[in-house]
């Protein structure tokens, strides 16, 4: 295979089609087309679907997209080492977070020492965090819980009990705490499938032989405090995520040991990437 051919896939693959990845490349359609055409028949593998001047990656497609955004990122990188010994950091940080508040000191100290890099921040549960990252989506992820992985390098930030959350007025005056045990009495509501205080719930429960049935399901914990909040049921988040509402109220739970461990993860191939390695040194020292 040729570099040209590499990349006139990948661009098209980025772009979304042939005309704006030739636009990009300062190409003509018909010159880019080619390249991808020769990629495919030299290895006999369809790698878009092409359907009504659109294009869609096959699922080989995919599998090579994920290593050209290796390769072209590496070859970034080789282009800053040479160039110069140290780069002046900028570009694009994409933070994805269970829950933004466990960084927000970080982000304000990685700001201040690197104004000219832009950051975006997007929630999410675990199984979605992990899916950008490894799809090259995101560079960070902020995650509760994570079972170690080969393919991820992870910092523990800290850990903090799971807790119930109420709205004022919702349970009897007083009460502070609920029994684990007696959960089931309550209408709950649970975030969606993916979520790591759920998984850590069921699996307590499972054990206990508590059997816990949530009345309603949302997706992501914002969708839930606002439910809670309305006197529809008891939530469930690790305190360190309470925040700061006045409508909720703290409820302890008693008779067993939960928490969450909150985790600060990223790709291990992607350890030599500038704004992941200084937005480290903000979280850090580790």
């Amino acid at each position: 295979m040729r570099y040209s051919q590499l990349r006139a896939f990948h661009y098209v693959a980025l772009h979304g089609g042939f005309s704006r990845a030739a636009e990009a490349l300062n190409q003509t359609q018909p010159a880019l087309s080619d390249q991808v055409r020769k990629l495919e028949q030299a290895h006999d593998t369809l790698l878009f679907r092409r359907e009504h001047r659109q294009v869609r990656l096959t699922e080989a497609g995919e599998g090579l997209f994920r290593m050209t955004n290796q390769f072209f990122e590496l070859e970034d990188g080789i282009g800053d080492y040479l160039g110069r010994a140290r780069a002046a950091v900028q570009g694009k940080l994409r933070i994805v977070a269970d829950s933004a508040i466990h960084i927000t000191d970080a982000l304000r100290q990685f700001r201040s020492e690197y104004p000219r890099v832009f950051v975006t921040i997007e929630s999410g549960n675990t199984a979605a965090i992990l899916a950008k990252l490894r799809n090259y989506e995101a560079e960070v992820g902020i995650v509760g819980n994570l079972d170690s992985s080969p393919d991820l390098q992870s910092y523990r930030l800290g850990q903090s009990p799971i807790i119930a959350v109420a709205a004022k007025g919702f349970l009897p005056k007083g009460t502070r705490a609920i029994n684990f045990g007696d959960l089931p009495d309550y209408p709950l509501v649970f975030r969606e499938n993916g979520s790591f205080t759920r998984l850590i719930l069921e699996d307590v429960a499972k054990q206990r032989k508590v059997t816990l049935r949530p009345v309603i399901e949302v997706d992501g914990r914002e969708a839930m405090r606002e439910v809670v909040a309305s006197g529809a049921g008891l939530g469930f988040v690790s305190d360190a995520e309470f925040g700061h509402d006045d409508r909720l109220e703290r409820v302890a739970i008693q008779g067993i040991d939960i928490a969450m461990t909150e985790t600060l993860v990223h790709l291990s191939m992607r350890t030599d990437v500038p704004v992941i390695r200084a937005f480290l040194r903000s979280v850090g020292p580790f």
